[in-house]
């Protein structure tokens, strides 16, 4: 079951991110939004792992990427509002890392 991860927390406040990169599927997807955009910053260790993450679709709400500034060091998808909904419908799961 192909499932879209959703996280808002910054990785900089806990460990969510990395719990999520371990548990990721092949065909699983990656939504960032919110604090959690902040992984993509260049130069830090998350920005690295997300780089490395392989068989799964990576994706950040841009809204939240341009509110806060970043120059995402990695390929990510940004994508709006309209597109969070249509990749909640895409996926036959959607898991939130409240």
């Amino acid at each position: 079951m192909k499932t879209l991860h959703v996280l808002s927390s910054s990785p900089f406040s806990d460990d969510r991110l990395s719990s999520c990169l371990r548990l990721l599927g092949n065909g699983d997807g990656l939504l960032l939004c919110g604090d959690a955009t902040y992984a993509v910053r260049p130069g830090t260790y998350h920005a690295e792992a997300l780089a490395a993450l392989q068989g799964a679709a990576l994706y950040a709400l841009a809204e939240d990427i341009q509110a806060r500034g970043l120059k995402p060091a990695v390929d990510i998808q940004q994508v709006d509002y309209p597109g969070f909904v249509a990749l909640a419908c895409q996926f036959s799961k959607v898991n939130t890392w409240l």
